[in-house]
């Protein structure tokens, strides 16, 4: 009998496998058929956002008084839910409730006021608000201390001005964590910046396009636009100016997400690749039964064992409070190479069916490639892990 590849319950607990069972039916009953159409519209509605706050996947890791699920050091819990929207090919909300749960709510959890709190996070729990993060601007891409994006005080206020760009969640977002620069002195340098949440609807605040890409067409990437958008004193993530203290602190988290989703995404690859190969015929014989497409998945199964193992750690010493910013980027940059590499070998043992959009492998190929540019690109990671050891002589 053909090994089950999801079969991976020895890193799991058992509360987080009863988990699975909610996921799962969830996907089933509002996701799994909206795929398709979800992608060719270039938006996911409301609805679902909502569904999964009702279902408490939103906030598993918030803290209970604000209707969270209070698993604030346990990311095993995550892991689950991306591993079974893996499995349908649901990648782009995936990608969308990643940024909302994995990026923007501990935000909130580590540096909102008791006030802040209890006015924002309930809502992101529910799904009734949906987060986004706006770091990236025209022209800097992943160079943090180039943004230009500025927040003045005035009075009670802070008057934003500039754009951002590749935000994920930027048009369905209702708060959004601005990283602008608050002390213009270009000797302040990393305490230059501030984050400030800017709630929809803000005076002087508009959104750009939705943006065209490549992959991950129904999960909604903008362009931000702040024209003297005012914003209350009070919308301060955190003290003013140690913004980028704070982005360092929390990209580990980011950048272990995307590479959890990665392992993920291979591993599904690799489940519907086996399963076609298996199934599908040419010269008389099974695909799988060529020696050539044995030893391909062989070696698939093996890089991908490999790097899920690292990945596995990688969850375990974050929930003990001990990934650093350099082995998160080994996590990130590893996996996501791994996964491309993984789903470009997965389309070539499909065939031309690997090239129709009707198959998930289509739309995965599609989707994965962005991921080594996200978070970080694979080359800013190997700079993060260079730096470690060869900076420190």
């Amino acid at each position: 009998m053909a090994r089950d590849l999801w079969a991976r319950r020895e890193f799991f607990t058992a509360e987080q496998e009863a988990l699975r069972g909610t996921v799962a039916e969830f996907l089933s009953r509002h996701v799994t058929a909206n795929v398709e159409p979800w992608d060719e519209a270039g938006i996911i509605p409301r609805e679902p956002w909502l569904e999964a706050g009702r279902q408490g996947l939103l906030g598993i890791n918030a803290p209970e008084q604000y209707d969270g699920g209070g698993r604030l050091r346990d990311f095993g819990f995550r892991c689950v839910v991306m591993e079974e929207f893996a499995k349908v090919g649901a990648t782009s909300l995936s990608s969308g409730f990643s940024t909302h749960a994995d990026i923007v709510l501990p935000y909130f959890f580590d540096l909102a006021t008791p006030e802040q709190a209890a006015r924002w996070v309930p809502a992101l729990c529910s799904g009734a608000a949906i987060g986004a993060i706006a770091m990236t601007e025209p022209g800097t891409g992943s160079d943090l201390q180039g943004i230009r994006t500025t927040a003045r005080r005035d009075g009670d206020s802070w008057v934003i001005n500039g754009a951002k760009t590749f935000i994920t969640n930027g048009i369905t977002s209702d708060l959004v964590i601005v990283v602008a620069r608050t002390d213009p002195d270009p000797a302040a340098r990393g305490r230059a910046f501030s984050l400030i949440v800017v709630e929809r609807g803000t005076p002087g605040f508009t959104r750009g396009r939705k943006l065209d890409k490549v992959g991950l067409r129904s999960q909604d990437t903008a362009e931000l636009f702040f024209d003297d958008a005012v914003v209350p004193a009070g919308n301060v993530l955190g003290e003013p100016g140690r913004g980028l203290h704070y982005l360092m602190g929390h990209l580990p988290l980011e950048r272990l997400g995307i590479a959890v989703a990665a392992c993920a995404g291979a591993r599904a690859a690799l489940a519907w690749t086996i399963g076609y190969v298996t199934q599908r015929q040419a010269f008389g014989r099974a695909i799988a039964d060529f020696q050539h497409t044995r030893f391909a998945i062989a070696e698939m199964l093996t890089e991908l064992e490999v790097s899920q193992s690292y990945v596995d750690e990688s969850v375990l010493r974050f929930n003990r409070d001990a990934l650093d910013a350099v082995d998160a980027a080994k996590a990130k940059w590893w996996a996501t190479e791994m996964h491309k590499r993984l789903v470009d070998r997965c389309v070539q043992l499909f065939g031309g069916y690997g090239y129709m959009r009707e198959y998930p492998i289509a739309r995965a190929y599609a989707d994965t490639r962005v991921t080594t540019i996200y978070g970080g690109t694979t080359e800013i990671m190997k700079h993060i892990i260079a730096r470690d050891v060869l900076e420190a002589r």
